[in-house]
């Protein structure tokens, strides 16, 4: 019989998708007046993954990553992706988003996307929203899925994702890791 256990809390990840420098530095804004300070935040880089968003935000967009120092509960899901959401809203112009805020939650074993839409292998939670299990933690690295957003599968994000890991393992023991993922470490 398994016995029921509560998660340990994890690390808020946002993905930013924007096209103009200023409403980037506005959803910056919003999301630490809203979760608190950020741990990382990377460089944007331009984004090639997909033309997807294209239509509705333009072209030349750019993608940037950032996590939190104060960890949450991954039942909040639901609440911080309607968080986002109306943030997208609050930046749009004339009925198109400006930024697109991606939310998730960082555990040792995955990375979990909040997501409003249903695919087979989601999981629904409430309040309209699903989860997205996008990655994995397995032999020293996360791994992507079949279903793993192109974004996801890059080996730069993984070995970003795994730094904010060892964060994560040190705000749980207050001990710096014994083993630093190296540099050349093959995912």
């Amino acid at each position: 019989m398994s016995r029921p256990q509560e998660p340990q809390p994890a690390k808020l990840i946002v993905g930013l998708l924007f096209r103009d420098f200023g409403i980037q530095r506005q959803a910056l804004t919003d999301l630490r007046d809203h979760f608190g300070p950020m741990d990382l935040l990377t460089e944007p880089k331009v984004f090639t993954y997909t033309t997807y968003y294209d239509r509705e935000m333009g072209s030349g967009l750019y993608r940037q990553t950032c996590s939190f120092v104060q960890l949450i509960q991954t039942e909040r899901m639901p609440e911080v992706k309607l968080s986002t959401n109306r943030m997208e809203i609050e930046l749009s112009i004339k009925g198109k988003r400006q930024v697109n805020i991606d939310p998730g939650v960082l555990s040792k074993e995955r990375l979990v996307l909040a997501t409003g839409k249903n695919y087979t292998h989601r999981i629904y939670l409430r309040n309209g929203i699903y989860a997205d299990l996008t990655l994995i933690y397995q032999n020293g690295a996360y791994r992507p899925l079949p279903w793993t957003y192109p974004d996801y599968r890059d080996v730069s994000l993984r070995r970003l994702l795994g730094i904010v890991r060892q964060k994560l393992i040190f705000q749980y023991t207050n001990r710096l890791p014994r083993k630093v993922p190296q540099k050349g470490a093959s995912l």
